[in-house]
């Protein structure tokens, strides 16, 4: 399980194991490690071209020593000092190395630490010479080095920038972007918030980043996670002194632990029975989108019950469905027996709808509320105080809907508002978009890492709610099984260009992709990455 941490939750375990080692240790730990994952992504140190973005804090220190290691190796190795305090050792070293500096009055550091900031010096541009931002010139000469590089590496900010980036981070920002080379960021890009992912304007782009001790949590959710690139994390002996994450994200060993296996005794019903109520005459595919991705899935038995039109359809469709009409205004009580219900895609939120969605509520078995079964309930909330387990579905406007909070501001804050809104409605939220987050009262929030683009299609979200909903009948909890249906739905939605039942079809393949894969020691979901 790869597990996250805030910048507060950072900060104090780094103090605490500093305070156990000799002044420099773990700068000397995270430069190493950062100048290895350079010059592997370099392929040849010798003769290339290096250009390091500095700030003033940590993270410029670990960049500067990390570049002398460079320049000691053959590189060229140019610091831009972006801030207005440099790290005065690792200038040493890097100048000792062979590296030069730029943004220095006259290029010469006497006293680095008071150093004027990169408006002075080589930094600075004439009028109309460089790249404008805010009141910022930032000179051509500059703009050449960084468009030149072979590397960037990104040590401006790290994990306690907040915010929008000033000037000249937001230019310099914007110069790594637009350059050729290849950028590093170094523990985390500069304009990514570290405990949320939150990007306000600019933000470094980086194609890997090098993360010191402890996953931050704004490496895995986007907008963060896609401006990380490809994140490497390297150990400098934080482990001890972690408290509880923050966040969390299964593996593919996770999840093949929790999935639930058939044994010699299984049966039908030990395997779990899932109803589905879903459908309706204007919506008939959901129903059966979401019966295939429960079938797939590999439960026991399904029960869907609907009216006579997706009837006919999921009858169609899939023959091993037991299938029951509800006539208009019929409740579920008639269904049979199941283990958890899946209430909601294309349901519609008319009367009926809404007799089927009390019913299914009134059962004294885990149910998972999606689609329209999510604006039914938003309109009558009482409806998901329940004795049993409730996990919903949602994106960001069902959400919304949900809880008032608008919509932008939920995605722009999912993780706060996810939180949020599992301890409000006192459910487990499974809350779908360029990343998806589940939540329960009192867990760190699951960040799953295999999502794709290729998702963002029409009934994806039926089949994913059918195979939550199969694993909800199988005994996983919700936390569990929306966390478990979330990884295998990504990595079955990413050979696209597909539609959603090919989403479903492709589940018992991931499945075995998975299993077999650990056994022999690959990985489907990296992989695919």
């Amino acid at each position: 399980m790869r597990t996250a941490y805030t910048s507060d939750q950072i900060r104090a375990a780094e103090a605490a194991l500093m305070a156990t080692l000799p002044e420099g240790t773990l700068m000397e730990r995270a430069a190493t490690g950062l100048a290895v994952v350079c010059a592997r992504m370099l392929g040849g140190v010798y003769g290339s071209r290096v250009v390091l973005l500095v700030g003033g804090g940590d993270n410029g220190g670990d960049t500067l020593y990390a570049g002398a290691r460079l320049a000691a190796r053959g590189a060229g190795v140019d610091a831009i000092i972006a801030g207005k305090r440099v790290h005065e050792a690792g200038l040493e070293a890097l100048r000792r190395a062979g590296g030069r500096v730029t943004g220095l009055p006259g290029g010469e550091a006497a006293t680095p630490a008071t150093t004027p900031g990169p408006v002075a010096g080589n930094l600075a541009g004439a009028p109309g010479d460089g790249v404008t931002g805010g009141d910022t010139v930032v000179g051509g000469a500059v703009r050449d080095l960084i468009g030149a590089a072979d590397l960037i590496v990104d040590g401006m900010l790290g994990i306690g920038g907040t915010g929008a980036l000033r000037e000249p981070y937001a230019t310099l920002a914007r110069l790594a972007g637009d350059a050729p080379g290849e950028v590093v960021a170094v523990d985390l890009p500069s304009g990514v918030d570290a405990s949320s992912g939150q990007v306000e304007g600019a933000a470094v782009r980086a194609g890997a980043t090098v993360t010191f001790g402890a996953w931050k949590t704004g490496l895995l959710v986007d907008p963060g996670a896609g401006h990380a690139g490809r994140t490497e994390l390297v150990d400098i002996g934080l482990g001890p002194h972690l408290p509880e994450p923050d966040a969390v994200a299964l593996t593919d060993a996770d999840v093949v632990a929790l999935l639930p296996r058939p044994g010699a005794s299984s049966d039908k019903y030990r395997r779990g029975v899932v109803g589905i109520a879903a459908g309706s005459e204007h919506y008939t595919g959901a129903a059966v989108l979401a019966v295939g991705g429960a079938l797939r899935a590999g439960v026991g038995m399904v029960r869907y019950a609907g009216s006579a039109e997706p009837v006919a359809q999921v009858r169609a469709h899939w023959p091993e469905a037991v299938i029951t009409t509800l006539a208009p205004g019929e409740g579920v009580e008639e269904v049979g027996r199941v283990q958890a219900w899946v209430l909601g895609p294309g349901l519609g939120t008319g009367d009926e709808a809404r007799a089927i969605a009390r019913s299914v509520l009134a059962e004294d078995v885990p149910v998972l509320v999606d689609a329209d079964a999510l604006t039914l309930v938003a309109q009558e909330r009482s409806l998901l105080r329940r004795a049993a387990p409730v996990l919903i579905t949602p994106h960001a406007g069902e959400l919304s809907r949900l809880t008032g909070v608008p919509r932008e501001l939920i995605e722009a804050r999912s993780l706060e508002n996810v939180r949020r809104a599992a301890a409000e409605l006192e459910v487990t939220v499974l809350l779908k978009g360029s990343t998806t987050l589940v939540a329960q009262e009192g867990r760190p929030v699951r960040i799953n890492p295999t999502g794709s683009p290729w998702l963002a299609t029409g009934g994806t979200g039926d089949v994913l709610a059918g195979l939550a909903g199969a694993l909800l009948a199988a005994g996983l909890s919700g936390y569990d099984a929306a966390s478990c249906a979330a990884y295998l739905h990504g990595i079955a939605g990413r050979r696209g260009p597909l539609a959603a039942s090919d989403v479903a079809e492709a589940l018992p393949e991931t499945v075995r992709s998975l299993v077999n894969g650990l056994r022999q020691g690959r990985s489907p979901a990296k992989l695919e990455r």
